[in-house]
């Protein structure tokens, strides 16, 4: 028999005794109790809705399935049976039959980058494309829509994904001819995939004056080619080298990019998004929204640690936490150790296997991060910082323990966070779980990065260290999952899928890389929900349908936890519900 919890109580229904309990007289005296509270203080409380017939996994383990939940002014008032919720119905109260569909906490996005997911659909989506041929097609087409001198702006190529790259090729990358003939007018700035690099035509090198002498400081790196001529790619910081020539989104813009953002990430039931690295006008426009009702996914947001006066403000004034009933906080603080495996800007403590000599970068001095995360401690804030290559994880991990160690606060649970981990050397494994650090990982990297990426690293670094999701886990890590958006695609089945096969996409190889390394399908749910919430301090309020947790849920029309595999790919949000409030719906599902 299920027993439903209502409000802070848990009552069992009245044909299941009662006179079961150790300490029999004395519980009997507590119920009694409290069904003379209940009738001395009025007719029970009804709910503002409720939802049944749902095949309801909770990710509670003291009740990990239930038939129906009950909400009342935004929150789960009770969970349990049909008919036991059902009686919590009022004249008012609205019904949503779930004709037996798979319902989840809302989902939450690990690590993700809001207003970018918003951006690539107003800029040139480059993620599907699969030579560098249909990456230039794409661009001149945009430029027949263009007056002249108008910058076209992209992102989400990846060479290493690509069927063939078109000569010539430099370290690895396509140079800006090809896209600079078809672009004579119009300045052309696309980012890699993966953010950490992007590809200038001539038009735009020649606005920010770039040539054979120009030069970056260490953290970055203009390639260049066997003449000293530079190719058009521009890896890192040297990014910015172009980046401040581009103009700057207006209001109108960037408000097009939050809708588009809050569309997306609703239609993929993501109910909160941790938003990695966000600046003082994105925190503006995201209070303007909460304040007009428009802000319908919780961000969890990290200041983004380049700007030092945007810490200075907060460090001083101190976080802003649950903000619009819990849908804006700011507690935490981006920061980047090195850059991406793709681009080998990932920070390695032996040379990459597949360019000699090469070990990566450092994109923030280690004394920096040590600097950051002892005021961050002194003031409240956790520490998010990006690092992907072994040297870099082991570096932040030694910057946090002398953090640690010798700064003064008023609370020991820190929860500081690695963004990525994606490759550590064997002996930092085991220290995420004794520091109590959280690992940060976006399982479909590994789906999309594991086929190229054992040129990069060689098999033994590989197979020791690289997308070790059991290895963190059985240390007693607490591991969340995100896609990195838009580096990936928002869409949380394939990372979920990716998380249990260790495939790619199209489903290879057949056992998954690495497979000893798989997740559980009830550890990949976790670590997209209750573990996810424990990531930003609120486990507390969402994570897992229990009462008094906010009523944010996904209902799905597959159960990805129990079909085949291939099938999870296939698997779509049909409702995605944020407050009680039904925010999104595919399809007609009746409310009474």
């Amino acid at each position: 028999m299920e027993k439903i919890e209502f409000l802070s109580y848990t009552i069992l229904p009245i044909s299941q005794q009662f006179f079961t309990f150790e300490n029999t007289y004395m519980k009997a005296y507590i119920f009694i109790s409290f069904i003379f509270f209940i009738s001395c203080t009025g007719p029970q409380q009804v709910a503002d809705v409720i939802f049944i017939n749902g095949n309801i996994y909770t990710v509670n383990d003291d009740q990990p399935s239930v038939q129906a939940v009950a909400v009342l002014d935004g929150k789960i008032v009770a969970v349990g049976a049909n008919e036991d919720i059902l009686s919590l119905k009022g004249a008012g109260s609205k019904t949503i039959d779930l004709h037996g569909k798979m319902m989840t906490p809302g989902l939450i996005d690990s690590h993700a980058h809001f207003m970018g997911v918003g951006f690539s659909k107003l800029d040139l989506d480059l993620m599907g494309i699969k030579s560098y041929e249909e990456l230039v097609d794409k661009v001149k087409e945009k430029i027949e829509l263009l007056e002249p001198g108008e910058w076209v702006l992209g992102r989400g190529w990846h060479q290493d994904k690509w069927d063939s790259i078109t000569s010539p090729v430099v370290q690895g990358f396509p140079t800006h001819q090809l896209l600079s003939a078809v672009s004579p007018d119009n300045p052309v700035y696309l980012r890699h995939a993966s953010g950490h690099a992007g590809l200038a035509n001539a038009k735009a090198m020649e606005i920010a004056g770039i040539n054979s002498a120009t030069k970056i400081d260490e953290g970055g790196e203009v390639f260049k080619d066997k003449n000293g001529n530079p190719t058009g790619l521009f890896n890192e910081t040297a990014q910015g080298l172009i980046g401040k020539y581009i103009p700057k989104n207006d209001d109108k813009r960037d408000q097009l990019a939050f809708e588009e953002a809050v569309t997306e990430c609703l239609a993929n039931g993501i109910t909160s998004f941790h938003d990695a690295g966000v600046n003082l006008n994105t925190i503006d426009l995201y209070k303007k929204n909460l304040t007009e009702g428009k802000l319908k996914v919780r961000i969890y947001a990290m200041l983004s640690g380049s700007n030092k006066e945007l810490l200075k403000q907060y460090f001083a004034n101190g976080p802003e936490i649950g903000l619009g009933n819990d849908f804006l906080s700011i507690r935490s603080v981006k920061l980047y150790s090195d850059g991406a495996l793709g681009s080998r800007g990932a920070w390695l403590l032996e040379p990459y296997k597949d360019m000699s000599g090469e070990v990566g970068h450092s994109t923030t001095p280690v004394e920096n991060i040590y600097q950051v995360c002892e005021e961050a401690l002194r003031n409240g804030f956790q520490v998010c910082t990006h690092a992907i290559g072994d040297r870099a994880n082991r570096e932040v991990l030694d910057q946090y323990q002398n953090a640690f160690k010798t700064t003064d606060c008023n609370s020991s649970d820190y929860r500081f966070r690695i963004e990525h981990a994606q490759h550590l050397h064997p002996d930092d494994i085991p220290r995420f779980s004794e520091m109590g650090v959280i690992p940060a990982m976006q399982a479909i990297h590994m789906s999309s990065d594991r086929p190229w990426a054992i040129d990069r690293l060689g098999k033994k670094r590989i197979e020791d260290g690289a997308y070790v999701w059991q290895k963190l886990l059985k240390s007693g890590a607490v591991v969340i999952n995100g896609t990195d958006a838009p580096v990936e695609p928002v869409n949380p089945m394939e990372c979920f899928y990716a998380s249990i096969t260790r495939k790619t996409l199209k489903g290879v190889p057949p056992g998954g890389y690495e497979p000893d390394q798989k997740m559980t399908r009830a550890q990949a749910l976790k670590s997209y929900t209750l573990n996810a919430a424990f990531g930003a301090f609120e486990e507390d309020i969402k994570g897992s349908i229990e009462v008094g947790k906010y009523a944010d849920f996904a209902i799905f029309d597959l159960d990805f936890m129990k079909v085949s595999e291939e099938q999870i790919l296939n698997t779509k949000v049909i409702m995605t519900v944020v407050n009680g409030e039904v925010v999104y719906s595919d399809r007609d599902i009746k409310i009474e």
